[in-house]
């Protein structure tokens, strides 16, 4: 009999099957890495998921590969479709399986998602997230589909997994035949509800046959589509009853269609906000339920298996930042866990721009092969300058390698602009990546200097020297700028200074995008899930279909204007996949977007600006200058003088736009070459 955990009893019950055991109920929730279309990548993918092998998890699902063709996300995306292909995944599961831990294999058809024009779907309508037109399929070709999908999962079966789970959430194909808004047909796969979920559990049936009884599958059931005219929770319910008796081992849940205009997984998203969902289908079906979206450290995942929410939790992203999460909290270190921060910059941003993912704070992840971070053969004394994220992660990285390293810091505490970045509503998360580099600083025995500015004779006395010294806000250049209704954002969102109640904004930037965010919420105040829903319009009582709701009207804090010099649309430089939530929280608080403008002067009567021509005074009562950043080199110039050398990394090495993914980076491949 299993050891009960003495802190997280539920998260490490082994889950019985009947033909197979998982040693836990953490489930490595489905993520494409682009690895799988890499030259040789499936040699890296495997070394990818070993890791997380080797850090415990219970279960794997690896990204989503197409059963054919017309499945492919984007052309020549992973596919596995013939014996030929069979061989490639060997390589993965070979190295998995030396851990013990299981692993699937997802079955992905994206359907009118397909970013290609072999796409395919159950009528010819276009998705708006997507500029290629559908093609219908015919009866022949649904057959043809849903045989493909057994295919897929007998090849999977070969190749050696455990079991495949079969995507049918998220908009995807499966998702496109349950909702009569992509599914206009006729025929047998068309009109009522009975016909439209005939596709999904004739999926399922013909998978069992294929595989026989001892071979899991999962299947992902939208539980939450979150688009006006999506599924009725007695749809959902009838649907899970009739996948339970079409033969699947699970179901995990699915929320929300990527076409969906609500946040699921963005780091201002309150933390397990959609178990809920979850836990109202456990009291309707037998089969092991998975709970998913921001789970991402113990605590919140013991809880919603002790609230019986769910049998299993699913997380992605936290394993790309931080691969041992599993057995970190196993043997009581939960404070080493390099928490996912849901900032998507390296993840899905990356994934979307068609490039290899990786992780904003695990420059790491996606590149074990070829960054381990070995140890160095000579030991040296390496001086950092700087405790914001360059200096942190380089810091880490190197003393890890064993270099003995000093961290100086001019501040009273470690951060620089994480320390900004925290204070923002929505992205409290960053306090998380301050306290594990506060731990590991003390676990590899960095000395760490607060409140120190080293001087060039000091800093001679190292190996070698890296300075990152980070950025200063960017002094505006007009007349009256000195006017004391004039504010850095630094000022303003460390609170060292208050901001009336109409204020005007210069720079759309990312920051400029925070600042405004900072002014329309009470300093402090954190959105519980309750709140979030009701500001985003999710329906808890799941009157409608889809489970959406007319959205809660806001009440800003205050009247504020985002000013910029360009004509063009503000926040052009946000993140791809999380752009438009910032600029639908700024919209829907009202504030007042200013483009293509002029700054003029500032006085008692406010900001005079000139926009199209026309001579404008803003009557604010305050300025919050975010009009971008300058490399903090003073330092590094004295150096110069001196004639010694060294390393710049992050903002001072590159001040236009503050990116914290860019400075880890940088940290991290400077500490793998010292």
């Amino acid at each position: 009999m299993a050891e009960t955990h003495p802190h997280y009893p539920h998260l490490f019950e082994p889950l019985d099957l009947g033909f197979t055991t998982l040693q836990n109920r953490i489930l490595m929730g489905s993520m494409h890495t682009g690895l799988e279309e890499e030259r040789n990548g499936f040699k890296k993918l495997a070394s990818y998921y070993r890791e997380r092998a080797d850090g415990e998890v219970g279960l794997i699902v690896t990204g989503g590969v197409a059963p054919n063709r017309a499945g492919w996300v984007f052309p020549f995306s992973s596919r596995l479709a013939s014996k030929a292909q069979v061989s490639k995944h060997r390589i993965v599961t070979d190295l998995v399986h030396e851990t013990g831990t299981k692993i699937c294999l997802q079955i992905l058809h994206s359907g009118r998602y397909g970013y290609h024009p072999f796409c395919v779907a159950p009528s010819a309508i276009r998705a708006p997230i997507n500029r290629f037109r559908p093609k219908a399929l015919s009866e022949k070709g649904v057959r043809s589909t849903i045989d493909d999908f057994a295919r897929c999962a007998e090849l999977s079966q070969s190749a050696g997994y455990d079991g495949v789970e079969i995507m049918g959430s998220e908009g995807y194909l499966i998702n496109q035949f349950i909702v009569e808004k992509t599914n206009r047909r006729s025929d047998r796969w068309g009109g009522d509800f009975a016909h439209r979920s005939r596709f999904p559990t004739e999926i399922v049936e013909a998978v069992r046959k294929r595989v026989g009884d001892d071979f899991i599958i999962i299947f992902r059931l939208s539980m939450l589509d979150l688009v006006k005219g999506g599924s009725s929770w007695d749809e959902v319910v009838t649907l899970a009853k009739a996948i339970q008796k079409a033969g699947a081992t699970i179901i995990n849940s699915g929320i929300g269609w990527h076409e969906a205009r609500i946040p699921t997984i963005a780091t201002m998203v309150p933390r397990a906000t959609f178990t809920w969902v979850t836990a109202l289908l456990k009291k309707e079906v037998d089969l092991p339920l998975v709970a998913t979206n921001r789970i991402n450290m113990p605590d919140e995942a013991e809880r919603v298996l002790a609230e019986g929410c769910s049998d299993m939790v699913s997380m992605a992203r936290p394993f790309l930042a931080d691969p041992h999460w599993v057995r970190k909290t196993r043997v009581g270190k939960k404070q080493e866990i390099n928490t996912c921060i849901g900032c998507n910059q390296a993840c899905l941003d990356h994934i979307f721009s068609k490039k290899t993912a990786s992780c904003l704070v695990n420059p790491r992840a996606c590149r074990e092969l070829e960054a381990p971070l070995a140890v160095a053969e000579v030991s040296k004394s390496i001086g950092v300058v700087g405790g914001g994220p360059a200096g942190l992660a380089c810091s880490c990285a190197a003393a890890e390698r064993g270099h003995r390293v000093t961290l100086f810091e001019k501040a009273s505490e470690i951060g620089g602009q994480f320390l900004l970045a925290a204070n923002i509503p929505g992205k409290e998360e960053f306090t998380e990546t301050l306290r594990y580099f506060r731990e590991q600083l003390a676990k590899l025995q960095v000395e760490v200097k607060l409140k120190t500015e080293p001087t060039v004779e000091t800093l001679a006395a190292f190996d070698e020297i890296v300075l990152a010294t980070g950025v200063r806000p960017r002094v505006l250049a007009i007349e009256g700028s000195d006017h004391e209704k004039v504010i850095s954002y630094q000022e303003l969102i460390s609170g060292q200074k208050e901001a009336g109640k109409r204020v005007a904004v210069i720079g759309a930037g990312g920051i400029g995008f925070d600042a405004a965010a900072y002014l329309l919420h009470a300093t402090g105040s954190t959105p519980d899930p309750d709140q979030f829903m009701a500001e985003w319009g999710i329906d808890r009582d799941y009157r409608n279909g889809g489970g959406i709701c007319a959205a809660a009207e806001l009440e800003p804090l205050r009247e504020v204007f985002l000013l910029q010099r360009k004509a063009t649309r503000p926040g052009a430089t946000l993140g791809k996949t999380t752009g438009w939530i910032h600029r639908s929280v700024l919209k829907r608080n009202r504030v007042k977007f200013l483009v293509g403008v002029r700054y003029l002067s500032i006085d008692d009567h406010g900001l005079k600006i000139e926009q199209q021509g026309e001579t404008i005074t803003l009557e604010v009562d305050t300025i919050v200058v975010c009009a971008g950043q300058e490399a903090e080199i003073a330092l590094a110039s004295r150096l110069d003088e001196a004639e010694i050398g060294y390393h710049l990394i992050g903002g001072a090495r590159r001040a236009a736009e503050v990116d914290a993914k860019r400075a880890i980076f940088e940290a991290f491949e400077l500490a793998d070459e010292m």
